[in-house]
């Protein structure tokens, strides 16, 4: 057996275990300062001055940035959208600091530079900040009616977005159901609440005048690009690092307005600048989901078969749209789930209020498209005296049906479709498993103890392996060490013991003799990041591609030391070997030889070096769940091959307890 797939302890938990992990408060460095964001105590308002003269009259304070100090290329643009589309009215996005006006309580005003945390929190309570109350609104639905106080004070009105979501022909189903029925679901906000809150260290070079970050993220990539456009730096001038992430769960893959000011604030202060969020910053600054108001309708026949379903949905953005549509756009596409619904029309609006902006969270959509359409279920169940179970089995996908075309446009513009998956199946071993048919009995027994006991069913599908690419280059040092670069940011998935199993079965030798390095943009140029069940698609493949290319190159080399044919090259243990005989080049011996020697030719060999260029596998969406792997070098050679997606079907059945 190979290692893949293999069960083996996790590379991550010796370092965990014993106290040596690495998160960005564990971070110290010589001259370091320290910084604390001073937010808006308003949901709206004006700034009309900042007086910050207190504040750094006290001993030990070093500056006090507003918008005005911060370099000109960011007191003029706002922080990028990197998630644009057609669908977006109006996209706001903040500046790294307020201008002029604050749109949630939490938005960052100004950052205070101090020896100490404790130094930066008492002079920030002496900015005085001169605000002027406008008024705000608090409600997505109310902020979108005529008269509605306006979120931003020189928006025509508080629509971010609209997305209309059709697929046949909803009206003419639900003029012939048998029976019509509406539901409206209010979902409230959530936030992530992770161990680890936010963290950043900005720390500038002045001899190379370059800046290396460490931030607590999942995709130190995407915060380079955006950090790049705002500076308007070249790629060689920062380095961002993320080390070991006590949480992510979405937001933390989001950059935020106050990362640019405190790499502004580093360079200008030529000292390294951590700043660390406290939990109350957490709850009131960091990303947050939804607040979405649905009304839909589903129409089904006398047979309780779904004929059509319809609706709206308003969506709360908060202040801002750091991700644009994506939020909304998930949970509108994905309503159908495993159900046949061959009619489908949704009208979403997303608003701005004045609270903390929002963004995907612990299923991007997903969920609250679930809770919508199992509410419509059981409400079909309940009018028609049907078991709950048995609506849902007369409306599955069946396998014969597939691959099933949904009809939906997902959110990067290709339709959805199902390659695969048994949902009869699923839903009768789940029912089995917890007794479905035995169940009233329980709960009738359980309500003579005094006890409430109450069974729920929910069935969804969710498409995984999300793309562009990730990257990942393989590469054997003249010591002989194999190391793994990847642009997959871990938060505890044990993504360096997978990728090291795929690496370890090419290699002949174990995962604990390669090395994975994740999250650092100076060791791969490309990467994504890791959210939303991708890595092991994305990441895994890249590495599988990778390996097998720096695998061919040792046995290229090890033929030609040992003059033997490389078919008959095996590599095992750090050494390669070749078959029947006892000749064998350790992985140093061959590394030493691939770099070559100075003034010796390489001519009529493979290229130099035990490497590769990045490989980027990723899925491109041609449908909900079939995958293609895009596989391109440099040179602009292209190949592709097949692949599918991990899809998760989540069937679970809830029991919910409750005792009097």
């Amino acid at each position: 057996m190979g290692w893949f797939g293999a069960s083996i302890k996790r590379k991550e938990d010796p370092a965990f275990l014993t106290g040596r992990g690495r998160y960005v408060d564990d971070i110290a460095l010589p001259g370091m300062l320290h910084a604390v964001v001073l937010r808006s105590p308003h949901g709206h308002a004006a700034i009309r001055g900042i007086d910050k003269r207190a504040a750094l009259s006290l001993p030990g304070v070093h500056a006090v940035f507003i918008h005005t100090d911060l370099p000109e290329s960011m007191q003029r643009q706002t922080v990028p959208l990197l998630v644009p589309s057609p669908t977006i009215k109006q996209a706001l996005m903040p500046y790294c600091l307020a201008k002029d006006e604050v749109c949630f309580v939490g938005e960052p005003v100004a950052i205070v530079v101090a020896d100490s945390r404790y130094l930066a929190e008492d002079a920030a309570a002496l900015v005085d900040i001169d605000f002027e109350p406008l008024p705000a609104v608090s409600d997505c639905a109310q902020g979108l009616k005529p008269g509605a106080p306006l979120a931003h004070r020189g928006s025509p009105n508080n629509l971010g977005a609209f997305i209309r979501i059709n697929v046949g022909n909803a009206d003419a189903a639900f003029a012939q159901a048998a029976h019509v029925f509406r539901e409206r679901i209010f979902q409230h906000r959530g936030g992530p609440f992770f161990m680890e809150c936010r963290g950043m260290i900005a720390v500038p070079d002045v001899v190379s005048d370059t800046l290396t970050i460490y931030v607590s993220s999942q995709g130190p990539h995407r915060h380079k690009r955006v950090l790049l456009d705002l500076m308007e730096w070249a790629d060689h001038q920062l380095r961002i690092v993320t080390p070991d992430v006590g949480g992510g769960f979405g937001p933390k893959g989001s950059f935020y307005a106050e990362y640019g000011a405190l790499a502004a604030a580093a360079l200008a202060m030529r000292h390294p600048i951590k700043w660390i969020e406290d939990r109350h910053e957490n709850f009131l600054s960091t990303q947050q989901e939804r607040d979405q108001y649905w009304d839909v309708e589903i129409a089904v026949d006398a047979e309780a078969r779904i004929l059509g379903v319809r609706g709206t949905l308003t969506h709360d953005a908060g202040a801002y749209m750091p991700w644009g549509v994506v939020l909304p756009w998930i949970a509108a596409t994905s309503v159908p789930g495993p159900y046949v619904i061959r009619n489908f029309h949704l009208d979403v609006s997303v608003a701005f209020t004045n609270k903390v902006p929002t963004s995907p969270v612990r299923g991007a959509g997903r969920p609250e498209a679930a809770v919508v359409m199992e509410r419509l279920m059981d409400r079909v169940a309940r009018e028609l005296q049907l078991d709950r179970a048995e609506v849902r089995r007369r409306n599955f996908i069946t396998p014969e049906q597939m691959p099933y075309k949904v009809g939906i446009i997902f959110r990067d513009g290709r339709p959805v479709t199902y390659d695969s998956g048994d949902y009869p199946v699923c839903q009768r071993d789940a029912l089995a498993a917890v007794d479905y048919e035995g169940f009233r009995a329980r709960q009738a027994k359980a309500r003579e103890q005094g006890r409430y006991i109450g069974l729920g069913i929910g069935n969804a599908v969710e498409a995984t392996g999300l793309g562009p690419y990730e990257s990942a280059t393989v590469r054997v040092s003249t010591s002989g060490k194999l190391t793994v670069y990847t642009g997959a940011t871990p938060q505890g998935q044990s993504h360096k013991t997978t990728l090291a199993q795929i690496a370890a079965d090419h290699f002949g030798c174990t995962p604990d003799d390669i090395t994975i390095v994740t999250a650092d943009t100076a060791a791969t140029g490309l990467g994504i990041g890791s959210f939303a069940a991708r890595t092991a698609v994305n990441a895994g493949s890249s590495v599988h591609l990778a390996s097998a290319q720096v695998a061919q190159k040792i046995k290229q080399f090890a033929a030609q030391m040992m003059e033997a044919a490389e078919h008959d090259i095996v590599l095992e243990n750090g050494f390669a070997k070749v078959t029947g005989s006892d000749m064998k080049r350790s992985f140093r011996e061959v590394a030493a030889v691939a770099v070559g020697m100075p003034g010796f030719s390489m001519a009529g060999g493979p290229d130099p070096g035990l490497g590769c260029l990045p490989r980027r596998a990723g899925s491109h969406f041609s449908s909900g769940h079939q995958v293609r792997l895009m596989l391109s070098s440099t040179g602009g050679a292209s190949s592709s091959s097949r692949a599918v997606a991990a899809v998760f079907t989540r069937i679970s059945i809830c029991l919910l307890i409750r005792r009097r």
